[in-house]
């Protein structure tokens, strides 16, 4: 069955030419993509695209498919505006404040969805270190803040979670375990990363009654921390969606007992009472919904 996400496809693939960055600017992944193409053109009965080897051409009758979905696209876009100004939420802005990890991985599906649902809304997002979001949202400078491991009932949302792993060369000796434990870790050459947040490898290990005992390096980015692992200069402890596209050279471990980090979204006290906030956590209430539904 052709849906929405369908026809946004098809008008990114021939804008991009090219599936995998047309995948990326919905939301899909390439695989999910390709079938989500390949179905349509079979609802259809002839081929939206021609696959050559580095270019995604148009077909002819491909042409005139997706000038009706960039109509129908344009013409949703002006329904759901005029609903937004029907409910006095045309022109809204939202300040949301969140911590880099997040920012990069959770955030931009978030903002993407809640800009195709309320085109005429503007999200801002402020990027600061864990401790600054807490102060943001205190001093009521933000609507939304993003915070790790909100205690229990305070986050309106949930946004997600990830694992704690170890990283470390491929070749050192610790690498081929099947988990790790703090207090081993303690022990090890330590590069120690913060990705801006008071919770990080050095609290972790220090709240489970251990002190590192060697740190070599102290960085920020969870990414730099991770090439200083591969070049041999200690392990790491790094939140598993913070891990490098590329492993060459590194070995993932889990840590034993398994460590997680929890992101909830936080209204402060002018969020609360802002019916656009409300709407884009309405957004994402429903967008976890289908996710579970599917």
């Amino acid at each position: 069955m052709m849906n929405l996400q369908h026809w946004r496809l098809l008008v990114a693939v021939a804008d991009a030419s090219n599936i995998s960055r047309a995948a990326e600017a919905t939301g899909m992944t390439q695989s999910a993509a390709s079938q989500a193409i390949a179905q349509l053109e079979s609802s259809l009965g002839f081929p939206v695209f021609v696959r050559e080897r580095r270019h995604i051409g148009v077909t002819a009758l491909g042409e005139q498919v997706i000038e009706h979905a960039r109509t129908m696209l344009v013409q949703l876009k002006a329904i759901r505006e005029l609903a937004d100004e029907s409910r006095g939420l045309q022109g809204g802005r939202i300040r949301l404040a969140s911590f880099p990890s997040v920012t990069s991985t959770l955030l931009p599906g978030l903002l993407r969805s809640f800009k195709r649902l309320h085109p005429g809304m503007e999200v801002v997002v402020l990027e600061g270190t864990d401790e600054e979001v807490e102060e943001w949202l205190a001093a009521d400078t933000v609507e939304l803040g993003v915070v790790m491991n909100p205690a229990p009932g305070r986050a309106d949302v949930i946004l997600g979670q990830d694992a704690w792993v170890a990283v470390m060369p491929a070749s050192y000796p610790l690498s081929g375990a099947n988990g790790i434990t703090l207090q081993a870790l303690a022990d090890q050459p330590f590069v120690l990363a913060t990705g801006g947040c008071r919770v990080n490898g050095k609290s972790l290990i220090e709240q489970a009654g251990f002190q590192l005992s060697d740190v070599r390096v102290n960085v920020r980015d969870w990414i730099s921390a991770c090439l200083l692992v591969r070049e041999g200069m200690g392990v790491a402890l790094v939140p598993e969606s913070a891990l490098p596209a590329e492993l060459r050279g590194l070995s993932v471990v889990p840590v034993i007992p398994a460590i997680h980090r929890e992101f909830g979204l936080v209204c402060s006290p002018s969020g609360k009472a802002s019916d656009v906030t409300q709407a884009l956590l309405k957004g994402v209430r429903k967008g976890q919904g289908q996710s579970a539904a599917t």
